[in-house]
C-alpha cells in the first residue's frame, strides 16, 4: 500500500482466503517481513492470534 497500511483496515494483498499475496515476493514491505511468528503471537489457536494482531493494530493506530 503506497501510502502504509492504516490501523484497522484490511491489508489490500489479503487475499479472500486470509493469505498475503505477496508473502516470499521482493516486493513485501519490510514491515510485514520483519513480522515474525513466535509462541507468544500465536498461541494454540487461530484466535488467539487474531487477538494479538487486533491488539498490535490498536496499539499502533494513529493517536495511541
Amino acid at each position: 500500500m503506497p501510502g502504509g497500511k492504516p490501523a484497522g483496515q484490511r491489508c489490500a494483498h489479503l487475499s479472500p482466503s486470509m493469505r498475503c499475496e505477496l508473502f516470499g515476493q521482493p516486493g513485501r514491505p519490510p514491515v510485514c517481513s520483519g513480522l515474525q511468528p513466535s509462541l507468544e503471537m500465536c498461541g494454540a489457536s487461530r484466535e488467539h492470534a487474531m487477538t494479538w494482531l487486533a491488539r498490535l493494530e490498536r496499539d499502533t493506530a494513529p493517536g495511541s
